[in-house]
């Protein structure tokens, strides 16, 4: 669980740290700025950006009832986080699952992707997707509907 804390934190620490500086020096506008920077960077790269995870089976059994994709992601994935912003609101729609928290999406991921655990996988009515266009998944995400 910490894990997935390690780079917002680090960010926030290199922040502080840098804003301190500033603000010793005596450029406090800089300081703020510095820290909001840094903040925002660290909100970015946590999991607070996604929607609640679920766990890899309940997931499966969500998108077997509904028909919605499943996204296997994990914190700090630039591409995860590409694909949450870019999905927007629709975002909710889907079942996020993080793979650092459940080793079973962690295994599935895997098996998806030749034993490498690339994200964002998304699975749509049983088949992966590694790294699929925000646009496409949207789409996905409507038809489901």
């Amino acid at each position: 669980m910490m894990r997935v804390w390690t780079l917002p934190l680090l960010l926030v620490l290199c922040g502080a740290t840098v804003a301190g500086g500033l603000a010793f020096s005596g450029s406090r506008g800089a300081a703020v700025l510095y820290l909001l920077l840094f903040a925002g960077l660290a909100a970015m790269n946590s999991p607070l950006v996604f929607p609640k995870s679920l766990g890899a089976a309940e997931a499966q059994r969500r998108s077997a009832a509904d028909g919605r994709p499943v996204v296997y992601w994990r914190p700090g994935c630039k591409y995860c986080l590409r694909l949450r912003l870019r999905l927007g609101r629709a975002a909710r729609g889907l079942h996020w699952v993080d793979i650092w928290s459940d080793p079973e999406a962690a295994a599935v991921v895997r098996a998806a992707n030749d034993g490498n655990e690339t994200v964002p996988t998304v699975v749509v009515n049983g088949r992966p997707h590694t790294n699929p266009d925000p646009a496409w998944v949207r789409g996905q995400l409507s038809s489901a509907a």
